[in-house]
């Protein structure tokens, strides 16, 4: 049957839903090396009878933190109107501290790295210095939740790009980590406007901006490698999660079949899964998600009035 193409509500919306089902999905099998992944059809909130599932207290259909510092982030730049790192750094302390943005308020899975980092803003570092900046500092906690910039952003290109880098900055420093989500937020934005080759426009911009002496250009070229055919291990090294990502969306064809092959790959499921539903809700809109996944989410209470308000503000103009 022949699919209508979404519109751009509903592609923002589908990027919203997609990136918070696709964490919640993945919930359940992280940590699993490939092997231990079921058959990508029985890949549900709920893993078959007897499986090893990780979060084992948590029930099926809940977000992470990937899904809920994103959610930090939305909120953010839609009560402050910019990327305002000082407000970002007091939400994300609010949802570590207090469960803010989380489903029942409670808190799972942090990462090493993030949960450092806002330690030390906790004791006063400069939330734009907060993330650290070593060679070994690079998991993907800034790019699983860089998203709703994107979906929030009505700035150029080059706006789009520098909040991107600079939102990775309060927990991840390194320039790797934030040129990988300037290239996820501008692939993800022609995504949005149905370009018909995301990747390959995003990468183009990038080089229109970035010099070949820069030190941003040495990363996207040499360590992210934007021309390498897409592949991945689904681990949380911030290159491999934005490649697994890529390769779960360019190798299959539609939201269900991205985000089970993102799960499949094993290990950081969540953020996989996470990181290439985001796009896939972009690409197949909110109603390419499959309706037991939309309905069974979990947080309805907390997503419900963003997502209206995201919309809002999409729609304003």
């Amino acid at each position: 049957m022949f699919a209508p193409t979404p519109d751009f509500p509903a592609r923002v919306e589908g990027g919203l839903l997609g990136l918070l089902a696709g964490d919640a999905l993945g919930v359940p099998y992280e940590f699993h090396s490939p092997r231990d992944i079921p058959p990508r059809a029985q890949i549900e909130y709920a893993p078959p009878p007897g499986y090893d599932r990780a979060h084992s207290g948590t029930p099926p259909g809940t977000w992470s933190d990937d899904g809920a510092m994103a959610l930090a982030l939305l909120v953010s730049l839609l009560e402050r109107g910019k990327l305002d790192p000082d407000d970002l750094a007091r939400r994300f302390l609010a949802w570590r501290d207090e469960g803010a943005y989380a489903v029942d308020g409670r808190v799972f899975d942090i990462g090493v790295q993030t949960g450092a980092a806002l330690s030390a803003i906790k004791r006063g570092v400069p939330p734009l210095e907060a993330g650290p900046t070593e060679e070994r500092a690079l998991g993907n906690g800034s790019l699983m939740r860089v998203l709703p910039l994107t979906l929030w952003s009505k700035d150029s290109d080059a706006t789009l790009i520098a909040d991107a880098m600079m939102q990775s900055r309060l927990t991840h420093g390194h320039p790797r980590a934030q040129v990988c989500c300037a290239l996820y937020s501008l692939w993800a934005r022609r995504a949005l406007e149905e370009h018909p080759d995301p990747w390959g426009s995003a990468t183009a911009t990038l080089r229109e901006l970035w010099p070949d002496s820069s030190p941003e250009r040495a990363e996207l070229e040499f360590s992210i490698r934007p021309d390498d055919a897409p592949e991945g291990q689904g681990r949380g090294y911030v290159v491999d999660t934005l490649r697994s990502a890529r390769w779960a969306i360019e190798t299959t064809g539609g939201y269900e079949d991205a985000v089970r092959a993102a799960i499949a790959l094993g290990h950081d499921t969540d953020t996989t899964a996470c990181v290439a539903g985001g796009v896939a809700g972009l690409r197949y809109g909110v109603a390419g998600i499959p309706a037991r996944w939309r309905d069974a989410l979990r947080g309805q209470d907390v997503l419900a009035p963003l997502r209206d308000a995201l919309l809002a503000w999409r729609q304003a103009g």
